[in-house]
């Protein structure tokens, strides 16, 4: 066991280390971050004096080594714009992504699952086709398009939601219902083929003959057999909370880490957007060692394999 998780924590820091030198190196050979910063028509006194105040006129290597040092240490720099520490910028903005994404995921969960096993209940028939017909819609509608078509309609043509901004519930109701619609469709089929599955078993043809009760074969038999693959992508979708809001709070005007992003990205903030990509990334190896923790809990063999 305890060589299992030697193993998975080995390569927890080694796709941290990958995702930390990849986008060092891409940032900065990828243009001149002074250039974008300071302007094309910045005087090259000025452009060699900023290089040397933040670094930037050193080996690439020496750079490299400088940042890794300064990780180890806790620290993520300095923002190149706002001279600020970037874990201090970072942390200003993650209550509202959190929120909105965790608000997003459980309107997912709420309607994806529950709809996923009342079509596998049904299979074949009307709910059946109508709930796969929106699953498909969830997914296969780009984010940007559906945030845009809900602004048009509950802003300008309706008028009862505000379309940008942040505050209340109500500015909340249209970014998480568009973050949403993804996951839920997902959710919606994986559910609805694991259910499928389960349902086919013997132990399930069995529990009826004993004469248990629908409910209870249900909840307590396939559910908890069809749960491992829609843990797998509860935990994805998770992690992808803050990857997956960018566009949505560029739509919305939503301050969070993904406009964020967007903006360090544009203005070439390299310490600024080296940090994010670290958290975006961290927040994805997280979500995968719950999924392998919880997949121990639901299946008692996986827990005696690791062993």
């Amino acid at each position: 066991m305890t060589r299992f998780w030697l193993i998975k924590l080995a390569r927890t820091i080694l796709t941290l280390w990958f995702v930390v030198t990849f986008t060092f190196i891409v940032l900065r050979t990828s243009g001149d971050p002074v250039v974008a910063l300071l302007g094309a028509d910045a005087m090259p006194n000025e452009i060699e004096q900023f290089r040397v105040q933040w670094g930037l006129d050193r080996p690439l290597g020496v750079q490299y080594l400088h940042y890794v040092a300064q990780m180890a240490t806790g620290q993520f720099g300095d923002s190149l714009r706002d001279h600020r520490p970037v874990l201090d910028i970072i942390l200003e903005r993650v209550p509202a992504t959190l929120t909105l994404g965790l608000a997003a995921y459980l309107m997912a969960a709420l309607v994806g699952i529950p709809a996923g096993i009342v079509a596998a209940l049904r299979r074949g028939r009307l709910i059946d086709r109508a709930i796969m017909a929106f699953a498909v819609f969830g997914f296969a509608l780009p984010n940007f398009f559906l945030g845009i078509l809900m602004i048009l309609l509950f802003s300008l043509v309706w008028q009862v939601l505000p379309s940008s901004g942040t505050g209340t519930i109500w500015h909340l109701l249209m970014p998480a219902a568009t973050l949403g619609t993804f996951t839920a469709g997902t959710l919606a089929r994986f559910t609805r083929s694991a259910m499928l599955e389960v349902l086919e078993k013997p132990y399930m043809r069995a529990a009826a003959a004993k004469g248990v009760p629908f409910g209870k074969r249900i909840l307590l038999h396939a559910f908890p057999n069809a749960a491992i693959p829609i843990v797998t992508i509860v935990g994805l979708n998770l992690g992808q909370l803050i990857a997956g809001a960018i566009v949505v709070e560029t739509v919305f005007a939503w301050p969070g880490v993904g406009r964020l992003l967007v903006t360090a990205v544009s203005q070439r903030d390299l310490a600024l957007v080296q940090g994010l990509v670290l958290v975006i990334a961290v927040t994805m190896v997280l979500a995968n060692l719950i999924v392998d923790l919880t997949y121990g809990l639901l299946d008692p063999r996986i827990r005696g394999g690791a062993r």
